[in-house]
């Protein structure tokens, strides 16, 4: 199993400093994601400062981007890297992409395939110096002129990761990317019985097998040297777990566990002028529902207790940590991830 690692840095010089540390530390890949800040820009120095591990975004909203100008950076970023970079998409929810990004909105799964199909069409256009001629339901491409080409890129075009919840996007990752991002508000169970068996219809739709895709899941994981340690993580992981649990797109997880009510009354109190509420939502996140979305392990026991849940199910595992931690702390899991 490879283990990546995501950056948290914002200021570029920061994020170079960081990217050499977690290379120096045996990460296999490090992720940028669609916050406070632009999920592009920061991998420009990491891939500088760095030379083995993989770069990605995890992820950069699609649908605040038109293919095109996705497909210029991505085919950047690709050729800067040298051949290290993993685009990763996701669809963000309609309130975003509506009223944030002022940008169209429907059909978000029809929309993601199209949008991906548009991608490798521009990209073949490109290496292969085809005629561009992507005509679809939502987006069209008719137009390359040699000096817009940047012409063939000489490690070929990126990987392509899709983040996914619910059956359809799960779907139109496998049948047209070449991996899934599962959201960190998932269970073991929920890959098993749910996601896993759409991707492989994907996956045969599309003529393809497991061996030609990669799950990389970022997970919940509670740790720490001392109790003091453990009891802050933990708190943190409930108040993140409370957060998702609260948005009715992810309710089917809970629901799935017959928690369906705990979803509803993280709703509701979300929805409240409580500013003490994000709190109160943590405390409702018991042991069962903590353990079961976080892996709760001590440094030296965390490699094996996720190799155990998820050996077998992703190739790619991040340590997602909503609370401060050194890099070291994750060196004994890191070792026994990547050995197992």
């Amino acid at each position: 199993m490879k283990v990546d690692a995501l950056l948290k840095g914002a200021g570029l010089a920061e994020l170079a400093a960081e990217a050499k540390e977690q290379e120096a530390a045996g990460f296999d890949g490090l992720w940028s994601h669609e916050g406070p800040h632009d999920p592009f820009l920061p991998l420009m120095p990491v891939a500088e400062h760095t030379s083995r591990v993989a770069v990605g975004t995890a992820i950069a909203v699609a649908f605040a981007r038109n293919p095109m100008t996705t497909a210029y950076l991505a085919n950047d970023l690709q050729l800067h890297s040298e051949g290290r970079f993993v685009l990763g998409l996701g669809s963000q929810v309609k309130p975003h992409i509506e009223r944030r990004f002022a940008m169209p909105w429907s059909h978000p799964a029809r929309r993601m395939r199209e949008y991906v199909q548009a991608l490798r069409a521009i990209w073949t256009a490109w290496n292969a110096g085809e005629r561009l001629a992507f005509r679809g339901e939502f987006y069209s491409h008719t137009l390359m002129t040699p000096f817009f080409s940047p012409g063939p890129n000489p490690y070929g075009p990126p990987a392509v990761y899709l983040a996914a919840v619910g059956d359809l996007m799960t779907r139109v990752a496998g049948e047209v990317c070449d991996g899934l991002m599962p959201h960190p508000f998932t269970t073991e169970r929920y890959l098993r019985e749910q996601t896993l068996p759409v991707v492989e219809e994907g996956l045969a739709a599309s003529g393809r097998t497991r061996a030609d895709f990669t799950i990389a899941f970022s997970g919940l994981v509670v740790t720490g040297t001392t109790e003091e340690e453990m009891a802050a993580a933990a708190r943190a992981v409930r108040e993140q777990i409370a957060f998702y649990g609260s948005t009715p797109a992810y309710r089917r997880v809970l629901d799935l566990h017959g928690w369906g009510e705990l979803g509803v009354e993280l709703n509701r109190l979300s929805r409240s002028t409580d500013d003490d509420r994000w709190r109160r939502m943590g405390e409702l996140v018991d042991d069962e529902v903590l353990g079961t979305f976080a892996v709760v392990a001590e440094p030296d026991r965390l490699g094996e207790a996720i190799l155990q849940r998820f050996g077998g199910l992703v190739d790619r595992f991040s340590f997602y940590t909503p609370y401060e931690t050194a890099p070291s702390l994750f060196a004994p899991a890191t070792q026994a991830l990547q050995r197992g």
